[in-house]
């Protein structure tokens, strides 16, 4: 490696640590001061919420790592610019595509260990957090499992399988409810397309469903309903399940998902997910291949300031970020491909960064 790379590849490593403390620093500072009231209501000392904000650095280098890498290519050749620099390596005759390959580099290197940590790291870390909050902060022990996509819930009196889309909605897809007896046979099934908790008088409105009730040993009577309403003894907020529950799985784990899946859904589901969190580690580089062509157009539009660089690399991180949830949850639930949803967007930024970069270089 020559003088020039080392240098270039110093800096992009230099702004990339820069921008990774800044961002962590605001994220564990929001979270410290929206959850430090619950670790002293729970009367938990200091050093466990230490612990905790110091575990979920990890977690926050994951989730905001294509923007690092992303902002830290655009800070270093905007530097470059700004100061001339770029300007008289040109005039040196050394073309663009070898001044950016550093930032290139670079740009791979810390993806790779954005991969050893998601294999490594990130599930015993973020296993350990959501252990400090939910059990020993909040009091809640997790009493379900998830498996590709899908909750497995053992409550007082029965069993509940369910698709939770958003969390934060209490609305659940391809519901079930069962209940077994002493011979483990099922008692009563209740199944449903959607599921919503009706808050006003505690109780379960089912559409599109099925109930099934036992009637001696072997007969069952079975009522198909359109929409009905039920009380079960479980309510929405006894399912704990973290936000971050499916960043606990290891990339091997995830991909064992896929082979135990049963069902095509459950396949296509976990598929998805291993190549999504996979796809989600790469997106730093095409995000950095578009992002520095748009840098050297925005200069020349608006003049050297980095004032007006940065805000359209963190619009550009947004809508690649909103592209690639939606392919994910298109991929999900079964209007696309999992290996489209994953490798498109990677494609297309990518072809177009390349292009634009050739265009700067002529």
């Amino acid at each position: 490696m020559n003088l020039l790379n080392r240098y270039l590849l110093s800096q992009f490593v230099k702004y990339f640590f820069t921008v990774n403390a800044g961002f962590s620093a605001i994220y564990l500072l929001v979270d410290f001061f929206e959850k430090i009231d619950d670790f002293n209501a729970a009367g938990k000392p200091l050093i466990l919420a230490i612990e905790f904000f110091i575990l979920k650095i990890p977690f926050v280098v994951d989730q905001l790592g294509p923007v690092f890498i992303l902002l830290s290519g655009v800070i270093s050749l905007g530097i470059l610019n700004h100061t001339n620099e770029l300007t008289a390596l040109k005039a040196g005759g050394i073309p663009l595509r070898l001044i950016i390959r550093p930032l290139i580099f670079g740009s791979v290197l810390f993806t790779m260990l954005f991969l050893a940590a998601a294999q490594w790291l990130l599930p015993a870390t973020i296993a350990r957090t959501n252990r400090i909050w939910y059990e020993e902060v909040k009091g809640k022990v997790p009493l379900g499992i998830m498996r590709n996509n899908r909750y497995y819930y053992k409550g007082k009196e029965g069993f509940y399988s369910f698709d939770w889309p958003n969390p934060k909605e209490y609305i659940f897809k391809n519901f079930s409810y069962s209940c077994w007896d002493e011979k483990y046979n099922i008692k009563t099934l209740t199944t449903a397309a959607d599921a919503i908790w009706h808050t006003e008088d505690s109780s379960w409105i089912f559409n599109d469903g099925q109930i099934q009730q036992q009637e001696g040993n072997d007969n069952y009577r079975i009522n198909n309903f359109i929409t009905t309403k039920l009380k079960l003894p479980e309510q929405p907020e006894d399912f704990l399940v973290p936000a971050d529950k499916a960043a606990e799985l290891s990339l091997t784990k995830l991909y064992k998902e896929v082979s135990r899946a049963t069902t095509d859904y459950e396949k296509s589901a976990a598929l998805t997910n291993f190549l999504g969190r996979i796809s989600y580690i790469f997106l730093g580089i095409p995000l950095l291949l578009l992002g520095l062509p748009i840098l050297l157009y925005s200069y020349r539009k608006w003049g050297r300031d980095l004032s007006v660089a940065i805000p359209v690399s963190c619009g550009l991180a947004f809508v690649a970020w909103g592209i690639w949830g939606a392919l994910q949850s298109l991929a999900i639930a079964g209007y696309l491909s999992p290996v489209i949803a994953a490798l498109s967007i990677h494609l297309v930024f990518s072809c177009t960064g390349i292009f634009l970069l050739i265009k700067n270089d002529r």
